[in-house]
């Protein structure tokens, strides 16, 4: 299997995805919710409704089968009604029974809802490349994988049968991963980033070499020929749809996984430094520090103090 940079992300950025619940209404009715601390989504199993996030004009109709997934920079509504006085969500769902809460007689709309929690040394990674709002309409092309396992969480939902808990997060893990997929099949329209640079079939090869062995030493010309461009070509080409210089991507990469390694591993920093291409602790400090304004010592007591 050929590296994957977007499931390494994913994996060092230790998304966690749960299903938290979720509530039926009927009626006319609307929620505000406060900008969430975790990336949310949630998924219409029954009905429709609809949703505008603060601070804009325009509102998306929900209908069922339909998928929204939202960063956290916002606070939203929902409802059938946007014009209804909405009520706070966060009280709503202090009375709920169970993992449902209830509007009505709830027979009109069911909504799902789950999270993502991230490691807050990598969340930024996907939090700040993602728009506030990614709706995946069912009704679309790219909603063609996300029906079956929508369907699947319904059925879980209403199961009694041993293993739901287990199958319902890993169920929600790939909901989100076929969400990212959905999101990135419209890369056209993405702002240069790591998100649009793993979809650019032009230097997916240079990626997956960076990330295969982030610790070679790869030069400018090594990762232009694996992407069967000029130096300069491909430079300037990855600068556009990165964002950034590619050996300046490299090693805030290298830097990310140091991040892991010093939380994770009892390995000297010299040792980190030389599996990450560095010849010296002194060199692998001082770009340790300009990433992450920490020198590795300080970050990791820091975090070992916090995991104490």
């Amino acid at each position: 299997m050929q590296n994957d940079p977007l499931s390494d992300v994913l994996q060092l950025a230790e998304a966690k995805t749960v299903m938290t619940g979720g509530f039926s209404a009927s009626g006319v009715w609307a929620l505000r919710f406060p900008p969430p601390k975790e990336i949310k989504f949630s998924v219409i199993a029954k009905g429709a409704c609809w949703a505008r996030m603060d601070g804009q004009k325009k509102a998306f109709r929900l209908d069922q089968g339909d998928v929204c997934l939202m960063p956290g920079r916002r606070g939203f509504v929902i409802g059938s009604s946007l014009s209804a006085p909405a009520r706070d969500a966060v009280r709503f769902f202090e009375r709920k029974v169970g993992a449902f809460a209830q509007i009505g007689d709830g027979s009109e709309l069911v909504s799902l809802a789950g999270e993502v929690s991230l490691h807050p040394s990598s969340a930024a990674m996907l939090v700040d490349v993602l728009p506030a709002f990614i709706h995946i309409r069912a009704a679309s092309p790219e909603a063609a994988p996300l029906r079956w396992l929508v369907e699947q969480l319904v059925a879980e939902r209403d199961s009694a049968v041993p293993g739901t808990r287990i199958a319902t997060a890993q169920l929600a893990q790939l909901l989100y991963t076929q969400i990212l997929r959905a999101h990135l099949s419209s890369a056209e329209a993405l702002s240069p980033s790591w998100l649009r640079a793993v979809c650019d079939a032009r230097i997916a090869p240079a990626l997956q070499l960076m990330h295969g062995d982030p610790g070679h030493n790869w030069t400018l010309r090594d990762l232009a020929k694996a992407a069967g461009m000029s130096r300069t070509s491909f430079a300037v080409h990855f600068k556009e749809v990165a964002g950034i210089a590619p050996l300046t991507y490299l090693t805030e990469w290298r830097m990310k996984l140091a991040q892991r390694s010093l939380r994770q591993a009892d390995s000297s920093v010299l040792e980190i430094a030389s599996s990450y291409g560095y010849a010296s602790e002194s060199a692998f400090s001082h770009a340790f520090k300009r990433v992450t304004g920490k020198r590795p010592r300080d970050y990791r007591a820091e975090e070992r103090r916090a995991g104490a």
